[in-house]
């Protein structure tokens, strides 16, 4: 089915979009915001997506995308990059209106160092695997930076919406592996999964939507000094 990835990207975009205009949130007042912040960011991924296609560390399947291909992706991988932060920014939103009080504050130390000695088993077992030896680093790096460096003060209401984000990812992400639009090298993945999800796909998409929380928040306190 051609149009498999296209409509489980609208599907995706559906629900935060029709309720952006709900009148306690309003997340339409955040739409600047939010494609300030996802821009830079899915300039990154776009190009780290199309090196580990031409690296051969994922591909995607010809029967279930359109075949407009730009680089080694195709189009809905592009929209991927957009409509994915909206949503899950959408959920950041919900999350901080309904839960006022930042109640993992006191844990986002415990949480992070948590992500970074997990991250590190899972480097030194498998030190040769692509995937993880470029993903983890990189991830660690930026939990280190928000922790030490940036001191970053949304850690515990990023990591609250992200768990709340898990369902809907493993939706999502559930329908792309497992029909499956994207296929992945066994050679160069741990071998670990979530369903047909492979591991890594849960801290690819922790990365990507720290970075553009990051930028979100930025760019909305940079409008308030």
């Amino acid at each position: 089915m051609k149009f498999a990835y296209l409509l489980i990207m609208l599907f995706t975009l559906s629900y935060p979009l029709y309720k952006s205009f709900e009148n306690n949130i309003h997340f339409v007042n955040q739409w600047k915001y939010v494609f300030k912040a996802t821009l830079p960011v899915a300039f990154f991924f776009i190009l780290w997506d199309n090196w580990f296609t031409k690296l051969n560390i994922w591909s995607f399947n010809d029967s279930f995308v359109l075949g407009w291909f730009i680089g080694y992706l195709p189009l809905e991988e592009y929209l991927f990059f957009f409509f994915v932060p909206f949503s899950c920014l959408f959920i950041y939103e919900v999350v901080n209106y309904y839960v006022k009080k930042d109640i993992l504050k006191k844990y986002v130390p415990a949480i992070s160092w948590s992500l970074i000695l997990l991250l590190s088993v899972f480097l030194y077992f498998c030190p040769h695997k692509l995937y993880p030896l470029i993903l983890f680093p990189l991830l660690i790096l930026v939990l280190l930076l928000h922790l030490y460096i940036f001191k970053s003060s949304f850690l515990g209401k990023f990591y609250l919406s992200f768990a709340v984000c898990i369902a809907p990812f493993l939706l999502v992400n559930g329908l792309l592996t497992g029909l499956p639009i994207i296929r992945y090298n066994p050679t160069e993945i741990m071998g670990l999964y979530i369903l047909t999800i492979p591991l890594e796909d849960l801290f690819y998409g922790l990365l990507m939507l720290l970075l553009i929380t990051s930028f979100y928040e930025y760019f909305r306190s940079a409008k308030k000094s």
